[in-house]
């Protein structure tokens, strides 16, 4: 059994995507990162990094638990434990890696910069909103520009580079994006939102969402709660 410490976010998603997709047994719990349980010992043990999601493997490679953060490195654990959704040979494997860290590296970072500065900021800062809706326009570009060679972003499979992906770009009208701009990416985006296993997984403690519009969240996730040593 895997557990998954999570909540509904794009990088929350992404895990809970992948167990869909693999049929993992799994159980998840909520870390409600408005209210600060993200800072809880407990959950530090097994992300120092204070960001979900985590997952604590009762059965790991050795036979012993395993506990995992970072949800790139997550998806690749899991994808090798399923042996699913890396490709078979070593050139489509590193293949299948550098696009999902592309995903990590840039989509998740940059659109998350566009989503604060255009969303969550609680001042307007036309620099920051140009710079990183920009960003992300560029991203959404190499993208579908990826996708007018081949049907999936690695290739001509459906691989963690896609499950990673997919989640950050359900909030395009946040980014501002139009989708007119990307036919490509957006043809991928409908393929990859028909599949069961990611209609299943976006679902998954998405009623326990809610608006970061209390002073008291917006301070948790974007004050001196996150700077402060632990």
């Amino acid at each position: 059994m895997i557990d998954v410490y999570s909540t509904a976010t794009p990088n929350g998603h992404k895990v809970h995507i992948m167990l869909e997709e693999c049929g993992l047994p799994y159980r998840v719990h909520h870390i409600n990162i408005g209210e600060g349980d993200q800072f809880k010992p407990d959950f530090l043990a097994i992300s120092p990094n204070n960001k979900i999601p985590a997952i604590v493997d009762a059965d790991g490679p050795d036979g012993k638990p395993i506990s995992l953060f970072e949800s790139g490195a997550i998806l690749v654990y899991l994808a090798g434990k399923a042996n699913k959704f890396l490709g078979t040979t070593d050139r489509e494997k590193f293949t299948v890696l550098q696009w999902l860290m592309f995903q990590m590296g840039g989509v998740g970072p940059m659109l998350g910069q566009a989503h604060h500065f255009r969303i969550y900021a609680p001042e307007k800062i036309e620099y920051a909103v140009n710079r990183y809706t920009n960003e992300a326009k560029r991203l959404y570009g190499v993208i579908d520009q990826q996708l007018a060679k081949t049907p999936y972003i690695a290739g001509s499979d459906y691989t963690i580079a896609d499950i990673a992906t997919y989640p950050w770009l359900r909030s395009w009208a946040n980014q501002g994006i139009d989708w007119a701009d990307y036919p490509n990416a957006k043809r991928w985006f409908d393929l990859i939102g028909e599949r069961a296993a990611v209609q299943r997984g976006v679902t998954v403690l998405a009623d326990l969402r809610k608006p970061l519009t209390d002073d008291k969240s917006r301070e948790v996730l974007f004050g001196a709660s996150q700077y402060v040593k632990r």
